[in-house]
């Protein structure tokens, strides 16, 4: 079995809002935190950049206010790191303007265009052949029947 280390808690005061708080102990300056479970665990209104992302916002140029650290299952990662914003500092996602809506709509056009007919289609062509579903199937079956 592996090797499990002990987790020093401590009590933080966050800088923010004077609020108290059991931490993980301190990295880099500030204030970690585990994924789950109380003691330790993330207090309110402190969101990953996934997390904001999802709300609409992002970070913008604001320094990260603390730090989520968890286990991984995976022998291989055996810690992952992640800062955490406040929500209240974070800005909203800028909005994307006609030239980059043009811009992805290109690149979407480009992955539907098949290389053997010459054609889009309403799928997203895959493989290192760019051949669309019923092109992929047309060419399996003629290498079938040359196999035999």
């Amino acid at each position: 079995m592996g090797r499990r280390s002990r987790v020093e808690f401590r009590t933080v005061v966050l800088p923010w809002n004077g609020m108290a708080v059991v931490s993980r102990g301190v990295r880099d300056g500030l204030p970690v935190f585990g994924w789950r479970g109380r003691p330790g665990a993330v207090p309110a209104g402190l969101y990953t950049r996934r997390q904001l992302r999802a709300k609409g916002l992002q970070p913008g140029t604001a320094d990260p206010d603390a730090l989520l650290v968890f286990r991984h299952r995976v022998p291989a990662r055996t810690e992952e790191v992640c800062e955490l914003w406040r929500e209240e500092i974070a800005v909203p996602v800028r909005a994307m303007t006609p030239g980059m809506w043009r811009a992805h709509q290109a690149a979407m056009r480009a992955r539907r265009f098949c290389q053997a007919h010459q054609g889009y289609v309403d799928h997203v062509v895959r493989g290192p052949r760019r051949l669309c579903s019923a092109c992929f199937f047309a060419d399996a079956n003629e290498s079938v029947g040359r196999a035999a």
